[in-house]
C-alpha cells in the first residue's frame, strides 16, 4: 500500500497506521442513491440511520429506487420512514439534480475535486461534507481532506495537541498538518477516524 508508507513519514500518523487497519477505498455504482443516503444520515447515529434506510428501500420493494420513483413518492410516505420535512425536500432535490443535470460516475470522474464540489452542493440541503464523503467513499478518491469533520477536528486535536478554542486557529493548523500527507489525505482521515472511535 503506497499510502501507509508515505503518511508513515508522519511521526504521530506512523503510529495509528501500524496499529489500525482501513479498508481500501471503493467506488459505488449508483451515486444518487448514495447522495440520498448521507442526506438520511445527517445527525444521526449509524443504527438510526441504517434502520431509515432500510425503510427507505422497502417503500420500492427492496430496490434501489430512480430518481424519477423518489419524486412519485408521496411527500407523506417519505416522511413516514422517519425523515423530518427538510430531508424529505433535500432528497426530493437530489432526485431532480439527478433527472434534470445528472450526477453519473462519468460526468464526475472528469472533473476535479473542487468541480464535484461546486456542482453537487448547488443541490439545496447538499454542503460541502457531504460532497466530501462521496468524493471519498463513492468516487474513492485519495486526496480528501474534512477540515470540517467534527471527528476530525477532535482526533487531531488530541494527537497533535491542538487548541480547540479558536476554530479558525484549529482549521488552519489542521489545514498545515495535512499537506504532507497529500495525495493521499483521504487514508489518513480513515486512521483519525478509526483511532477516535476506538478510544485508544
Amino acid at each position: 500500500m503506497p499510502h501507509k508508507a508515505h503518511l508513515s513519514k508522519d511521526r504521530k500518523l506512523k503510529k495509528l497506521i501500524e496499529t489500525i487497519e482501513v479498508p481500501a477505498l471503493k467506488k459505488r455504482r449508483n451515486l444518487f442513491t448514495y447522495l440520498c443516503a448521507s442526506i438520511m444520515s445527517q445527525q444521526l447515529s449509524t443504527k438510526v440511520a441504517d434502520i431509515i434506510y432500510k425503510r427507505y428501500i422497502k417503500l420500492y420493494g427492496g430496490k434501489e429506487p430512480t430518481p424519477q420513483q423518489v419524486l412519485d413518492t408521496p411527500f407523506e410516505a417519505l416522511r413516514g420512514i422517519g425523515l423530518s420535512n427538510a430531508k424529505v425536500n433535500y432528497v426530493q432535490n437530489v432526485a431532480r439534480f439527478e433527472i434534470e443535470s445528472g450526477m453519473h460516475h462519468k460526468k464526475l470522474q472528469a472533473m476535479d475535486n473542487e468541480e464535484v464540489i461546486a456542482y453537487l452542493t448547488t443541490i439545496k440541503g447538499v454542503g460541502r461534507w457531504t460532497v466530501e464523503m462521496l468524493l471519498m467513499f463513492a468516487l474513492g478518491r485519495e486526496d480528501i481532506f474534512a477540515v470540517d469533520d467534527l471527528g476530525i477536528q477532535q482526533a487531531m486535536a488530541g494527537l497533535y495537541k491542538l487548541d480547540v478554542s479558536d476554530k479558525k486557529q484549529l482549521k488552519a493548523d489542521m489545514l498545515r498538518i495535512s499537506e504532507k500527507w497529500s495525495p493521499f489525505r483521504t487514508y489518513a482521515c480513515m486512521h483519525l477516524w478509526r483511532w477516535k472511535d476506538s478510544g485508544e
